[in-house]
Formats: structure tokens, sequence, C-alpha cells
């Protein structure tokens, strides 16, 4: 009995939560900013760097997390769940800065409409990630269990929408772009960017799951 009060308990998990999908959204707004102004190099270099500072905090957040895991004698929720969780959500932060590498080491020339919609659509879920995590701490409160759920649909739905625009990219590129390497380039990132959105999904089901084992 001593040995357990001695040992931490709890651990800061839903704040190292908040703090990640923090970090998501910064990158998720970074990189949008980067689409937005890819035609100024100076601006694209800036918001490149912007998305690597959050990936590398980010980053950080989930090793604390991971090492809290195995410090911690009592969780608040499963110890698989928090490392599925945080390792889920770090996959996001990993997948926008490979989409702005790739740009950069594929040189692509310039944005297209469809490139600007999957990245509103991958911005949205990152946002809804972000507040579905930040519930995550009250789901014994019936009525927060529900937002929470709610917002998991939400990150569905938006899924769902870049699953469309993404198929529409792809028939359009392939119609329409005369240039192979330029089908090559604009495929890759239109992947990249749906699996952001998909990615966005697998974070969802998991907090669907702890919701509805825990609340």
């Amino acid at each position: 009995m001593l040995f357990g009060k001695l040992l931490p308990r709890e651990g800061n998990f839903f704040e190292m939560f908040n703090q990640h999908a923090e970090r998501i959204v910064e990158a998720a707004h970074a990189f949008s900013l980067l689409v937005a102004h890819y035609n100024d190099v100076h601006l694209r270099q800036k918001y490149n760097q912007e998305v690597d500072n959050a990936e590398r905090a980010a980053d950080r957040v989930t090793h604390e997390v991971n090492r809290a895991i195995h410090k911690t004698f009592i969780t608040p929720i499963d110890r698989e769940q928090i490392h599925s969780l945080i390792n889920t959500m770090d996959d996001v932060a990993d997948l926008i800065q490979d989409s702005a590498e790739t740009m950069a080491l594929y040189d692509v020339r310039h944005m297209t409409e469809e490139i600007s919609r999957l990245t509103e659509l991958s911005v949205k879920c990152c946002e809804r990630v972000k507040d579905a995590v930040g519930l995550l701490a009250k789901i014994s409160d019936p009525r927060t269990a529900e937002a929470a759920l709610k917002t998991c649909e939400e990150i569905d739905r938006l899924e769902s929408d870049a699953d469309r625009v993404m198929r529409s990219a792809m028939s359009k590129l392939f119609r329409e772009e005369p240039d192979v390497r330029e089908v090559i380039k604009l495929k890759a990132i239109y992947e990249l960017l749906e699996t952001i959105t998909d990615k966005c999904e697998d974070v969802a089901n998991l907090i669907e799951g702890i919701v509805l084992e825990n609340s």
C-alpha cells in the first residue's frame, strides 16, 4: 500500500494532449499560410519553418507522454489508449510536415484549387481534433461526453468531404494535365493532404472509444 502511495498518480496526460493538439493546429495553420502565399518564396520559407517548429514541439510532447506512461502508477485512462492517442496525434503533425517538405522537394510550381480545398479541410479537421481532445478531461459529465462524440462525427464528415475532393482532383489531374511530371507531383501532394484527414479520423475513432469506455 505504501509503495502505491509513493508512486506518481494520474500524471498530466490531458494537459499534454491539449498541448500536442495546439501544436497540430499551429502546424496546420502555418501550412495553410504556406499554400496561400506559395508564390512568395520568402513567405513560403517562413511558413515552412513554422510547420517544422510546430512538428518538433509536438514530438517533444509525444516523448513526454510516452515517458510519463512508464513513470505513472495510476493513469486517468487505459495506458494503451494514452499511447495510441498521442502517437496517432503525432502522425497528424508528421503528415503536415511531410506535405510541406514534399512540395519543396518536388519543386511544385503552383498551387491548384484542389490543394487549397484539401488544405482547408485538413485545417478544419485539425481544429476539430483540438476541440475533441480538449473535452477528454471532463467526459465523466454526460453533456461533455456527448459533445466529444459529436465533434468526432464532424471529423468523420470532413474526412468524407476530403475523400470526395481527392477523387475529383485525381480525375481532373489525369484528364487535363499533359505533363507527366506534374501528374506525379500533384498526385503525391493530393494523397498526402487527404491522408492528414484520414489520420484525424483515426484520432476521432480513438477518442470515441475512450469516451464510450470511460464516460
